[in-house]
């Protein structure tokens, strides 16, 4: 049941009898679309026809409250569930029956570039529009995602809307790297004797008919060293004929102690911008951004909202943070004695705002789901009664929901605490950057303090925003 990568024995959990037989069951992906699936379906048709009360509306409720409180929980607890479990890519042999798709994803798009727009955007969007008020515009949210995948999927091979497009599967991949849980091979010199690459090119019959595909990402697993871009499907296992793939434990955060990751500029300002997101959206919802938007009303004497909320997004979430980055740099450039580009500076120290970026994010969704976690349950009960008239599921009763609200005072420590151990592993991972690129650690700490600088003022920031009075979002009980 336990293996050795990197130098450390693991558990591999494709090798623990009853689990195996679960995760490796041919129909378990789709078992778990097709569940998501049905939960789309209702909250599309509860956004369409049910109440107009966002708290009471499961289109709004679970997209807005539940998905992503589960979705941080998934990825600190196991990993990138909800790409395995995509019910966006269900579709997919329509799409491509239909399609017929033999165009490759145009090779300047080959980047995170677009899908940090998209991330950017779907943030942007939900503020100006106040999505989350709105279970009429989330279904049709819902509906344009669908869309999205169907379309691309039809023109495009190899999931180029998983991969290169979707801004959940990118916030999905990117984390998912703080996850315990990784794939990886048993045995290297299997793989380097292995002549049909399953793992990637899929296991066919002897009448080429295609019995199980491979990866679709094209990450072949002998390489595979970090869940960056990892679905956690599966597929790969399902297609290895000689039973080669591991899906072993590991420390949390382990790739970014280890550094696994391509020196690519998409990828750091992925990790740099999704972290100051984070905190512009929790910011959003307290008094003192009402505040400011007013403030910025007033100076630019305009009432258009997506004047002034763009230019709180487009200061907060990319030049504020871009300046700051480069910033740092720029002192690391003077003070080195052996300068070097900007962006190499940039690059080494890019890993360091994921863990606190994760934070950010776990202490802002967390807050909204432990005030209400079972408030989905009546928000379905209430669809159920309005669609069909019968109390199948009983009445809705938000007196049990109620009664599971986390008290505030807790989840402001939990808060609190999330925050100091995002910031020190953040801290950690800046200052061993620091050391790689110096023999001496007089020369480290010269490297080191301006990103710290810039790591505890996210820090701080985002502290004080958990601290302040915030909006109950989607939830009844607040």
């Amino acid at each position: 049941m336990a293996i050795v990568t990197q130098g450390r024995r693991r558990l591999d959990l494709l090798a623990v009898p009853g689990l195996r037989r679960v995760l490796l069951w041919k129909h378990n992906r789709t078992a778990l679309q097709l569940l998501l699936l049905v939960v789309a379906l209702i909250m599309v048709l509860d956004g369409w026809l049910g109440s107009h009360l966002a708290a009471r509306n499961t289109a709004t409720v679970a997209a807005w409250v539940h998905y992503r409180g589960l979705i941080v929980l998934a990825l600190l607890l196991v990993g990138n569930l909800f790409c395995a479990a995509c019910p966006f890519l269900l579709p997919r042999a329509l799409a491509r029956r239909l399609g017929r798709p033999t165009r490759r994803w145009p090779r300047v798009l080959r980047n995170k570039w677009l899908a940090l727009a998209a991330l950017i955007g779907l943030l942007f969007v939900y503020e100006l529009y106040d999505l989350w008020a709105s279970p009429w515009l989330t279904a049709w949210l819902i509906v344009a995602y669908f869309a999205a995948a169907f379309v691309l999927e039809a023109f495009f091979t190899r999931d180029a809307f998983c991969l290169y497009v979707c801004p959940l599967g990118s916030f999905n991949f990117l984390y998912s790297t703080v996850s315990p849980l990784q794939i990886t091979t048993r045995n290297q010199a299997v793989c380097r004797d292995c002549v049909g690459k399953e793992c990637i090119n899929g296991r066919w019959s002897a009448d080429d008919r295609l019995v199980q595909q491979g990866c679709q990402l094209e990450l072949y697993v002998p390489t595979l060293n970090s869940n960056l871009n990892c679905t956690l499907c599966l597929d790969c296992a399902k297609a290895c004929p000689h039973e080669n793939v591991a899906l072993v434990t590991r420390p949390p955060g382990d790739e970014l102690f280890r550094r696994t990751w391509p020196n690519r500029l998409d990828l750091a300002f992925l990790a740099i911008l999704a972290a100051w997101l984070g905190l512009v959206n929790a910011f959003a919802m307290t008094p003192p951004a009402y505040t400011l938007l007013g403030w910025l009303s007033d100076l630019l004497n305009t009432r258009n909202e997506a004047i002034v909320l763009g230019l709180v997004f487009a200061v907060g979430v990319i030049l504020g943070p871009t300046a700051l980055v480069y910033g740092a740099a720029w002192l690391n450039r003077r003070t080195d004695a052996r300068p070097l580009p900007l962006h190499r500076y940039l690059l080494r120290h890019a890993y360091s705002f994921v863990p606190l970026g994760f934070a950010v994010w776990t202490a802002h969704y967390l807050f909204h789901l432990l005030i209400g976690p079972l408030t989905i349950w009546p928000a379905f009960q209430t669809f159920w009664v309005q669609v069909t008239g019968v109390a199948l599921f009983g009445r809705p009763d938000w007196a049990l929901a109620a009664a599971w609200v986390v008290p505030l005072e807790v989840i402001r420590v939990l808060q609190v605490a999330i925050m100091v151990v995002g910031l020190v592993t953040a801290l950690m991972l800046s200052w061993r950057a620091a050391e790689s690129g110096h023999p001496d650690r007089t020369a480290a700490w010269r490297e080191f303090w301006p990103w710290a600088a810039v790591l505890l003022l996210l820090a701080v920031a985002a502290t004080w925003v958990f601290l302040l009075p915030m909006e109950m979002r989607g939830n009844i009980l607040g």
